[in-house]
């Protein structure tokens, strides 16, 4: 009996591919707990169409990545935090923060979790790495002063 998993089952693959079981298997186990149904032509066809619709989708989050790079690389952003006299920061500046002062800068959304840094307790200069899909990194530059 051939399946279409609609989740991914340990022994048997991933999500959206065609495995094949024993009848009994499938009848009793798969998809009675919805985790395939049977590949039958319109089954089939519905992957087909599932499949094409998520390489479009991907390509537009390829695509909208290599925006955001060309518009953030190599920038370099500012953000002020209050220090003592001797240099030292009350507080850190986090990835947050960056993200704050890129949406405000450049008026393009990053999420926080994208930003790949330490908190900064210091007052100077430093490359930061933005992860903004698998293979697609940008690195701005951050430069954090005395408020």
């Amino acid at each position: 009996m051939q399946i279409i998993l609609l989740e991914d089952v340990k022994s048997l693959g991933k999500k959206g591919t065609v495995v094949k079981v024993n009848d009994s298997y499938g009848r009793n186990y798969i998809i009675p707990r919805k985790l395939g149904v049977e590949a039958n032509a319109a089954n089939l066809n519905d992957l087909k169409l599932q499949n094409a619709n998520m390489e479009k989708l991907e390509a537009a989050r390829v695509q909208s990545a290599k925006d955001v790079k060309a518009i953030l690389d190599g920038k370099t952003f500012v953000v002020r935090i209050k220090a003592g006299k001797d240099g030292k920061t009350f507080g850190s500046v986090t990835g947050k923060e960056v993200a704050k002062t890129i949406m405000d800068t450049a008026k393009v959304e990053i999420d926080k979790k994208k930003i790949v840094m330490e908190p900064v307790k210091a007052l100077g200069t430093q490359t930061v790495k933005l992860k903004l899909h698998k293979d697609i990194n940008a690195e701005i530059i951050l430069k954090v002063e005395e408020a």
